[in-house]
């Protein structure tokens, strides 16, 4: 039996977690034994569950990265603990996420790995991999990361460590001798766009292939009916636009949402969906209805299928799962024309904007309305079940992993 070692930062938790956990259950589906290792938040997983360190261990992490900016390098002991894990389990493949935020030491990880003659592979939801320690750089203009970070970096300028430590320039040294020295090292960007970055970083040698995320198509689906969280929240019979988020900041578009209120058509309200209690009350003042973070999927369900838009004004996606999760519901999507977001949009199923152009945003807005919902139904849930479908896109990495092992 094939054994397969998937890390990520959470497993069955937020979306690389669900993502990881799909792929472990469809390895296992097919005859694999299947580990996830994990650092921080975790739900009930079918995979095997390592964890990584622990609570303390996490919060420990943090303040050496505050003190020191050294997020990736602290966490000793537990990834440690994880090499000596990975030698008992002795895996086939080993299958890499999310290790950075605070709960893994990637210099002590990849020296490791590097000694390893199997198969590595690296799912790149974010570009922390390839810049001094940042997720994201486009909205900060930022394109440091192709020659070097430098002390000028401006994502932290933004981070109170501007007065203490800076070491994005050491931080982007050691991930390139470290990530490029990996033997059999295969990429996967979850979306062209971010393929066409890693392309121009220091990973571009190494074998890329692009794989979407994927949304289960049989949970995600039109629905009829009443709904219990609709209800709660007096949406029964409102016609609203709805925004998702793990966690809302300016990157995803909170102030444009605010700026937005004010042009909606009468009768139309935004609903968004992940603020804390601050930004709730924030929301408030401009008539936006705001829910809490939800972990129940049903609820996200009937949120998608009543609104009459799912919106994403995030100025930086790598890919942009609600706006499958949305068409998957049926329901059609508007995007900035920024980052990996308009390519998951066509003409039968949305409308893109200019970054920033809110007004472009209120008339997008009025123009499918205008058409109605249903104009656009079907071109969505097409388009989810021939693009998105998790099945298809997973089954996707179990066929790399063939080819890479019959290599």
């Amino acid at each position: 039996m094939r054994i397969l070692l998937q890390i990520n930062v959470t497993a069955n938790w937020g979306s690389t977690g669900k993502i990881a956990e799909q792929i472990g259950l469809l390895a296992m589906h097919q005859g694999w034994e299947s580990y996830i290792a994990c650092g921080r938040y975790y739900n009930p997983s079918q995979l095997k569950l390592v964890r990584v360190g622990c609570d303390i261990g996490v919060y420990e992490h943090y303040i050496e990265h505050c003190l020191f900016d050294n997020d990736g390098l602290a966490s000793r002991g537990a990834t440690k603990q994880l090499i000596k894990k990975i030698e008992e389990i002795k895996p086939d493949v080993i299958h890499l996420h999310n290790i950075h935020d605070h709960w893994l030491n990637y210099r002590i990880l990849f020296e490791y790995l590097n000694t390893l003659d199997i198969p590595i592979v690296w799912t790149q939801h974010d570009c922390w991999n390839i810049t001094g320690g940042c997720g994201y750089f486009t909205a900060l203009c930022c394109e440091m990361w192709k020659n070097g970070c430098t002390e000028a970096c401006p994502f932290r300028l933004k981070q109170f460590t501007r007065h203490l430590i800076n070491h994005a320039k050491e931080h982007y040294e050691l991930k390139k001798e470290q990530f490029c020295a990996t033997k059999n090292l295969t990429l996967v960007p979850v979306s062209h766009w971010l393929e066409g970055v890693i392309r121009e970083s220091f990973l571009k040698d190494n074998p890329i292939y692009t794989i979407y995320n994927g949304v289960d198509i049989n949970v995600f689906k039109p629905i009829d009916g009443t709904s219990e969280i609709l209800n709660k929240y007096g949406l029964g019979n409102t016609n609203y636009v709805v925004g998702v988020a793990t966690a809302w900041s300016e990157r995803k578009g909170f102030v444009d949402y605010c700026r937005l209120s004010s042009l909606m058509p009468l009768g139309t309200r935004i609903v968004l969906v992940g603020l804390n209690g601050r930004m709730k009350k924030e929301a408030r003042h401009y008539g936006i209805i705001g829910i809490p973070r939800t972990s129940n999927v049903q609820e996200l369900v009937e949120l998608y299928n009543g609104a009459s838009i799912v919106m994403n004004l995030s100025y930086e996606e790598t890919f942009g799962l609600t706006t499958v999760e949305g068409y998957a519901c049926g329901t059609p999507s508007i995007v900035y024309n920024t980052t990996a977001s308009p390519e998951l949009v066509d003409s039968e199923t949305g409308l893109i904007v200019e970054p920033g152009d809110v007004e472009g945003v209120a008339r997008a807005i009025e123009e499918i309305l205008q058409k109605g919902k249903s104009y656009y139904t079907d071109a969505c849930r097409r388009r989810a079940v021939e693009y998105f479908d998790k099945d298809k896109c997973f089954e996707e990495y179990l066929q790399l992993y063939e080819r890479l092992l019959a290599k």
